[in-house]
């Protein structure tokens, strides 16, 4: 008999619309690897529907808070239900950017200076020298991502606002030019590193992430090899110190304008990677040889409690 997976999709994050398309694409990939699937669109009665249910595996396509924090992995584990990716606590690390690159930071992940503080105080005076960015430290997808250029005067007046969304407290780090680079991590191996180029897009935003043609990705990415190597071993080095599971994507800015060695700098780990159309792991996991089907029967056989 086929295996029982439960596809957990959308859920009340800012990120319910990527996750309500990642989850509809993993569950037509499942099903057409011979899984039966069942497509939860999670809300706040989702503990009631998976005991009704009792599925074999969990699936989750679930992104931003509740579903990436360790919040749906912790209900899983009550519920004894195994699920994908990676556990309570390494899914809370990773959720939470400061934190994420102090532990990165420990296993020798290059990181950009970083300041946490209250968005009222990054609204009234530069927390850093201009160019910097500012992020909320526990949200997905570029929502809520501001630059402050070298000449921009006063800090971004959006901070103020009572009508800004993202929580209160932020992360406001040093901004690092160059181009955009991606290195998943399935299981104990480092896949290809991708390169993201943008059209339009200031930086690899919601829109260029999201919306066909915002972006390109090229994979493997055109980067000198010792480079793509080192992206590769932090990576893995950052899945593992954080105690990651499954399938994670970290991402990489990397400066080459005064020469090829460059500087490379960590940003953040993702332990729920979009899996949509447009998305990057479908596309680098092909590019290292696994199918999409493949991947996604990959990631439900990997799947287990206590993670």
């Amino acid at each position: 008999m086929a295996k029982h997976v439960a596809v957990l999709m959308g859920g009340f994050s800012s990120e319910r619309p990527v996750s309500l398309a990642s989850g509809n694409a993993c569950a037509d990939g499942l099903q057409a690897a011979g899984y039966a699937v069942t497509r939860v669109d999670v809300d706040r009665d989702v503990a009631r529907a998976l005991a009704e249910l009792r599925p074999d595996i969990a699936f989750n396509a679930l992104h931003g808070p509740y579903g990436e924090d360790g919040t749906i992995q912790g209900l899983l584990e009550y519920l004894a239900i195994p699920y994908t990716h990676s556990g309570v606590l390494a899914s809370a690390l990773a959720m939470h950017k400061e934190l994420a690159k102090t532990v990165a930071k420990v296993a020798g992940v290059p990181v950009a200076e970083a300041r946490v503080c209250h968005r009222r105080d990054a609204a009234g005076k530069h927390v850093l020298s201009p160019p910097y960015v500012v992020k909320p430290v526990a949200e997905g997808s570029s929502f809520g991502v501001l630059i402050v250029r070298e000449d921009q005067a006063h800090p971004p007046r959006e901070l103020t606002s009572d009508e800004w969304p993202y929580g209160d407290i932020v992360m406001v780090e040093r901004f690092v030019a160059g181009r955009e680079l991606t290195c998943a991590v399935m299981g104990d191996v480092a896949l290809e590193v991708c390169e993201i180029t943008t059209e339009g897009h200031a930086f690899y935003d919601y829109d260029s992430k999201y919306a066909p043609g915002g972006s390109r990705h090229v994979v493997p990415a055109e980067i000198p090899a010792k480079v793509s190597r080192r992206i590769q071993e932090w990576s893995l080095a950052a899945h593992r110190v954080i105690g990651c599971r499954g399938v994670t994507r970290s991402d990489f800015r990397y400066d080459d304008r005064f020469g090829e060695g460059g500087e490379v700098i960590w940003l953040e780990i993702n332990t729920q990677p979009g899996m949509t159309k447009t998305s990057l792991v479908p596309d680098i996991a092909a590019a290292s040889g696994h199918s999409f089907p493949e991947l996604l029967t990959w990631m439900v056989e990997d799947a287990s409690c206590n993670r």
